[in-house]
């Protein structure tokens, strides 16, 4: 049985560039811990864009411009690219795809925990995306590692997550 988890786009944009946030950044070092001491297989995810952002939908509705491939913003945090064993999974959702797939490469999964940005967006999307293809495999999200748009988000995003049976941990 194996262990899994995933980091949510820690990526520059969300922490101290075009999207960051004071919240982003005091998270850095417990997810450089978490991923430091996991027993298992860390995946990391990277929100990316390209030059065309702002004439997407998302785009449209969160006129930002972040995560434009190959810009610093785009890249994983350096304390936590330092880490990384595998490939960067690039998301150009919410949620990804490509992270379903990644996973069914893996054999008997015992649980999945998901730490990362944003607890309300990208984090939440990944989990019920997740959710929905392995209903019987216990996903954990280490809300200590976490941190929404707002401190409010965040927190609605982790009592969403519970209800839909997510066991949220380090409150």
């Amino acid at each position: 049985m194996s262990k899994i988890l995933i980091v949510v786009d820690m990526q520059n944009d969300f922490i101290t560039g075009a999207l960051g946030t004071k919240e982003a950044q005091a998270i850095v070092p417990y997810v450089k811990e978490v991923v430091e001491n996991f027993k298992g297989k860390v995946f990391f995810t990277r929100d990316t864009h390209f030059d065309n952002y702002l004439e997407t939908q998302e785009g449209k509705n969160l006129p930002v411009s972040h995560c434009i491939k190959w810009t610093e913003g785009w890249h994983i945090h350096p304390s936590l690219e330092a880490l990384r064993k595998t490939d960067a999974i690039d998301k150009l959702t919410f949620g990804s795809k490509d992270l379903v797939n990644v996973l069914k490469q893996e054999e008997k999964v015992e649980e999945i925990t998901f730490v990362g940005l944003c607890t309300d967006i990208c984090v939440i999307s990944n989990v019920m995306v997740v959710k929905a293809f392995y209903p019987e495999i216990p996903l954990i999200v280490d809300a200590k590692a976490c941190a929404g748009v707002t401190v409010q988000s965040h927190l609605n995003a982790l009592e969403a997550m519970k209800m839909c049976q997510v066991k949220v941990i380090n409150e």
